[in-house]
């Protein structure tokens, strides 16, 4: 009888193992292996040694607003045939499937966590090499963003269960709002309207600032780089005087409409430089419009970094950046990967209602 018992309980045991859920997969799911924006592509000889290589050169695609060239991805190839139980446990994973037997059509399907936690995979389908390499190269950006995106869900989840507390409160006496940021910066500064963040090293900052809605025209590189400007000279002088933060060439200065939750915001990449000085580096901000308070807020992250390389603390503070909970807001959205935002049309759903 003791020896039924204890098979029973095993059975029971391994039951409720089997029937227990974390996101959707068995908590008996393993580990994905792999570094942040690390991609395995499983493709054949023919595709990822052809000639235009489509896939490749997007993957290797330089990460926009960064001093130096940085390449989006780190990226990997296994064939086909080597795609074994130790491969599948990758984070991220594109593979090719060119069948023209099975396909008429070139398109991609993903899923998640399928061999592992946490994991995304793109699968490429389609009937001919040719085709196959003109539909990456047309939506490389897409592909660029799935992943990019996915991973920026990644670090939002590790700052949900761990950020720095002290912001979120500063933040929600000065702004009423919240966001979550790492727990690592420790220094801080408070002015008008106005708060700043950084590391002990001061090479990830944050910055947040406000301002009164006046029109849709605030909405524009031009105005969007004349207030980061005036604010940042007020706020953040250099060492000596006559030394401030200020937006380098504007020419470089990336802007582009960005949806978060479900809601307008304005997105600008660039490069910082300190005026009579030496320091510079890059920066990404989000402007959103806070209805209740007929005011717009804006929130930055920028790096400091110099002689090093920039790409994965700048995307860290992006993926911040997306945390930001406006007073009428409760809950931290995910960001979308499965397909392109729909960028015009929350602008124009943005500007009637300002216009109402």
């Amino acid at each position: 009888m003791k020896s039924l018992s204890f098979y029973l309980c095993m059975a029971l045991v391994g039951l409720v193992l089997a029937s227990c859920k974390e996101g959707g997969k068995s908590i008996m799911t393993p580990v994905s292996s792999g570094r942040p924006y690390e991609v395995m592509v499983v493709a054949d000889d023919n595709c990822w040694m052809s000639p235009d290589s489509a896939l490749f050169h997007v993957l290797d695609t330089d990460v926009p607003g960064l001093p130096q060239a940085e390449r989006s991805f780190r990226i990997s190839r296994v064939r086909p045939e080597h795609f074994d139980r130790t491969m599948r446990l990758f984070r991220n994973i594109i593979i090719v499937d060119i069948n023209p037997n099975t396909y008429t059509q070139t398109k991609f399907k993903y899923t998640r966590d399928a061999y592992s936690s946490p994991q995304m995979i793109m699968t490429i389908q389609a009937p001919t090499q040719a085709e196959f390499a003109d539909y990456v190269s047309k939506n490389g950006q897409v592909i660029i963003d799935f992943f990019t995106r996915a991973e920026m869900n990644r670090e939002v989840k590790q700052l949900e269960k761990k950020h720095n507390q002290v912001i979120s409160s500063k933040v929600a006496s000065l702004f009423d709002c919240d966001i979550w940021m790492p727990v690592d910066m420790l220094s801080y500064k408070e002015g008008k309207d106005f708060f700043w963040a950084s590391t002990n090293l001061n090479d990830m900052n944050f910055v947040m600032y406000a301002f009164p809605y006046r029109d849709k025209n605030t909405f524009t590189k031009e105005y969007f780089i004349h207030k980061r400007d005036s604010v940042m000279k007020i706020n953040l002088p250099g060492a000596s005087e006559g030394m401030y933060m200020e937006t380098a060439d504007s020419i470089f200065v990336d802007v582009r409409n960005i949806a978060v939750k479900g809601d307008y915001a304005f997105e600008a990449r660039g490069l910082w430089e300190m005026r009579n000085d030496a320091m510079g580096g890059p920066f990404v901000s989000h402007m959103r419009v806070d209805r209740n308070n007929g005011r717009v807020i804006v929130v930055e992250g920028f790096v400091y970094n110099p002689g090093k390389l920039k790409r994965d603390q700048i995307r860290k503070l992006n993926a911040a950046l997306y945390t930001l909970k406006l007073p009428s807001e409760k809950e931290v959205s995910e960001i979308p990967v499965d397909n392109s935002i729909d960028e015009e049309k929350a602008q124009v759903e943005t500007e009637q209602n300002n216009n109402k």
